[in-house]
């Protein structure tokens, strides 16, 4: 299958574009749409930016009312664009500057009109080094009109970077922390925080203030940018005065000129996407189904089926039949005798309780609903529920099933086999009772005086045939324990394998796809994820942390060990 994303994108990134695409498309009839809703705008996004121009970067300029944010734009831009002073609000609608040609398609994706489309006044190496910024100043985040305030919540989902410009009075404005700067916490690598109108303040209360700033943004979970560490960078100016502009500049020139921030920014979004995902894809344990727990489902379909109980009755059957076959002529006459008289009573039998097959079908429904939650044990709540309506699926019909397939193999007790030995047993009986018969005649020809007298012959013939008669029986009683045994053996084994197969077929192997398709999408969550700490987005955690910069100079509290952590 082709990869849905290519073009200027790193491969890392391809790849878990490509897994959210997989996972989105594997989890639609699992995971509610809701929860899927910001996976897909990812993917939108991204794909409109891969259709755009990789050669630009789109910088958002954001903050209060009277932060200083126009004048800062201004003063970046090096000629007055946006529209500054003590009316409020002063920036009604984006405005953008693009220091090169080629911006067009981003401009139209922010749905900034040509009317508000400016470029700087040519000349200067700052020119040069801005090439294929795009900067948008945007209205106030905390504005009385509710349009520039969405105004700012839509043009900040499609920016590249932002810049937010606080001043000393709003700098800790819980609006600002709030709603933007600790949900936008994972955007770090992407995020400028300055300190505007220091020229307010002195050296040492601007000190305080930046290391305060930095203090909240650390609350709100926002990784800073200092000592060589990666993360969201922090610095104090004056767009009024001019002190700290050409840092700032600088900065944002080397952050444009490196081409990765619509990577970056698109990494975050990812990230965000993930750890609101989680709960759908991590488990909480080994998810699965163990060989314990197939074992017992066998066990109680056979149960069920009365796997025991028939191997048992087959094995009884044989015996007794063994014992009938090999005893004396005149215990299988009294046993037949017996018979026909239980036969020929008027007593009725005892119906079956109505309530057997009842209790048949709730052992196979208690067995389908244990295996279902040993299976879906720990699994997410989305795909623990499908295992379960798997298995639910699966155990319509089971009873039925079995009965035919206990009627499909019969009744091993009907016609038990005949071993070889028993017609030498049964010739052994005839001897026994001929020895009988013989003894009696030769004892009442005796008696009548056809024979010659002499007790004692006849005697012994006749006890050598009453008492030989039960030592054969007793013997063959105790021959046909054995393979008595293993027959019924035998009959529960199959009986017991075919019920486990029809449960195999019907609940088993449906989990069991259920299961594969989790540890698919599992795999591919994880390639969401990717390399970075998992300990970030499988924590749910806000803070992300990567970057891109060091080294750089800072005024202020920039210094080592200025700010307390």
């Amino acid at each position: 299958m082709p990869t849905p994303f290519g073009g200027h994108y790193g491969r890392p990134l391809r790849n878990r574009l490509d897994a959210l695409h997989e996972l989105v498309g594997l989890s639609r009839a699992r995971v509610e749409s809701d929860a899927l809703a910001e996976a897909g705008r990812v993917l939108d996004e991204a794909a409109a930016r891969q259709r755009l121009s990789s050669r630009h970067t789109v910088i958002a300029v954001a903050g209060p009312t009277g932060s200083g944010k126009s004048t800062l734009f201004n003063a970046l831009a090096g000629v007055s664009v946006s529209e500054t002073g003590l009316r409020r609000p002063t920036t009604a609608a984006p405005i953008a500057l693009s220091w090169s040609e080629g911006a067009a398609g981003l401009l139209d994706r922010l749905a900034i009109p040509n009317r508000l489309r400016r470029r700087p006044l040519a000349g200067g190496t700052g020119d040069t080094e801005l090439q294929g910024l795009v900067l948008v100043d945007l209205p106030d985040h905390d504005s009385a009109v509710t349009a520039h305030r969405d105004q700012v919540d839509r043009v900040l989902g499609l920016v590249d970077g932002v810049i937010w410009v606080v001043d000393p009075e709003k700098y800790a404005d819980a609006a600002l922390h709030e709603r933007y700067l600790r949900p936008l916490a994972g955007h770090a690598e992407v995020t400028f925080v300055v300190l505007n109108q220091i020229d307010r303040l002195g050296t040492d209360a601007a000190d305080l203030v930046l290391d305060d700033l930095r203090r909240l943004l650390d609350e709100d979970g926002v990784a800073l940018g200092e000592h060589g560490e990666p993360g969201a960078t922090v610095l104090a100016l004056s767009a009024l005065t001019g002190e700290g502009v050409p840092e700032l500049r600088e900065l944002v020139a080397r952050f444009v000129q490196e081409r990765t921030a619509p990577e970056r920014r698109l990494s975050a979004d990812i990230d965000a996407a993930a750890a609101k995902l989680r709960h759908a894809y991590v488990a909480e344990g080994r998810a699965g189904l163990d060989e314990r727990s197939r074992d017992a489902f066998t066990d109680r379909l056979a149960a069920a089926v009365g796997a025991q109980a028939a191997g048992e009755a087959a094995e009884r059957v044989w015996r007794r039949g063994a014992i009938r076959a090999c005893g004396t002529p005149w215990l299988r006459l009294y046993r037949w005798y017996e018979r026909k008289r239980a036969h020929g009573s008027a007593e009725p039998h005892p119906a079956p309780p109505a309530e057997e097959e009842l209790t048949a079908r709730q052992r196979v429904e208690q067995a389908v609903r244990i295996v279902a939650d040993d299976a879906s044990r720990g699994l997410p709540a989305p795909w623990a529920q499908a295992v379960r309506e798997a298995a639910t699926r699966g155990a319509d019909g089971l009873p039925e099933a079995l009965d035919e397939l206990a009627l499909s193999l019969g009744d091993p007790a009907a016609r038990p086999p005949r071993p070889a030995w028993w017609p030498a047993a049964v010739l052994a009986q005839v001897v026994m009772t001929l020895l009988q018969i013989f003894g009696a005649l030769w004892l009442v020809g005796q008696i009548i005086g056809v024979l010659e007298p002499g007790l004692l012959p006849p005697v012994l013939v006749m006890l050598a045939g009453i008492v030989g008669g039960p030592l054969v029986e007793w013997a063959c009683e105790g021959a046909v324990k054995g393979p008595a045994r293993r027959y019924g053996q035998e009959a529960e084994r199959r009986l017991r394998e075919a019920a486990a197969a029809c449960g195999r077929a019907r609940v088993l192997d449906p989990v069991a796809a259920e299961l594969v398709r989790y540890r698919e999408v599992r795999e591919q969550y994880a390639t969401v994820v990717g390399s970075r700490p998992s300990a970030r987005v499988l924590g749910a955690s806000a803070r992300v942390v990567g970057g891109y910069r060091s080294g750089t100079r800072r005024l202020g509290a920039t210094r080592a060990g200025a700010r307390a952590r």
